[in-house]
């Protein structure tokens, strides 16, 4: 798998080719070091179980085999949630989308440490890879501490913004959830804003929730509560 090289500015070119107006990036390309293990599944793992994001399946259940009802989650980090959560319910297939390979190097090692069957990677932009994907083909999307772009003339550069939750509602299937998660109290307020306006989507709380037993706790969090930083979740349901 080859990955694309760094744009000049702070978009990248959709896929509809030239003459359409860029988009803007919505997250931070991250630059660290790479553990000797991660590279190691890096370059084991990822023709084994990776998906090149311009010829993912229309439906992502065709990843597993035997099928299953396929979750994407947006920036596992370093993959110690997406661990947790696939070793509890091996029913469910993970597809774990990022632009950080250490991070995804570090997913690919665990799961084989594990023996997880249920985990696939893509390494790209996931707002690209949901373009591809089909209505309905989704059990789940999560998004845990997406970039917050604190600084207020970023903040168009969201990932949560109305075309992506739009998006993110066609793709689930009923009863589907679009799982959020942050501890920046002006992103949870956008969060739970854009949401609630999706006529697709149904809050399964009365505002935020607090962090639901089954979700684990990410390192991101971890690091954000000893800062004295508080995380919400925001969970809506496809109706």
């Amino acid at each position: 798998m080859t990955i694309a090289p760094r744009q000049r500015d702070d978009v990248r070119l959709g896929a509809a080719g030239p003459g359409v107006r860029p988009r803007i990036r919505t997250f931070h390309p991250r630059r660290s070091r790479i553990t000797p293990s991660a590279s190691s599944a890096l370059h084991r793992l990822l023709p084994v179980w990776g998906v090149e994001p311009g010829v993912i399946p229309a439906d992502p259940a065709d990843l597993f085999d035997p099928r299953l009802p396929a979750v994407l989650e947006i920036g596992p980090g370093m993959g110690e949630a997406t661990l947790a959560m696939a070793a509890a319910d091996p029913s469910t297939g993970i597809v774990a989308i990022d632009v950080h390979t250490p991070g995804i190097g570090a997913l690919l090692a665990g799961a084989e440490r594990m023996g997880l069957a249920n985990v696939r990677v893509c390494i790209g932009d996931a707002v690209e890879v949901m373009d591809r994907l089909a209505p309905g083909s989704l059990s789940g999307i999560r998004a845990w501490f997406p970039d917050p772009w604190p600084k207020v003339r970023h903040h168009k550069r969201r990932l949560i913004q109305p075309e992506f939750v739009h998006r993110a509602a066609e793709l689930l299937a009923p009863g589907g959830l679009l799982h959020l998660a942050t501890d920046i109290p002006h992103y949870a307020e956008q969060m739970l804003s854009v949401c609630s306006a999706e006529p697709l989507l149904a809050n399964t709380a009365e505002g935020f929730r607090q962090r639901p037993s089954w979700r684990p706790e990410t390192g991101y969090e971890r690091r954000g509560c000893e800062a004295g930083r508080a995380s919400v979740d925001v969970i809506f349901e496809r109706v």
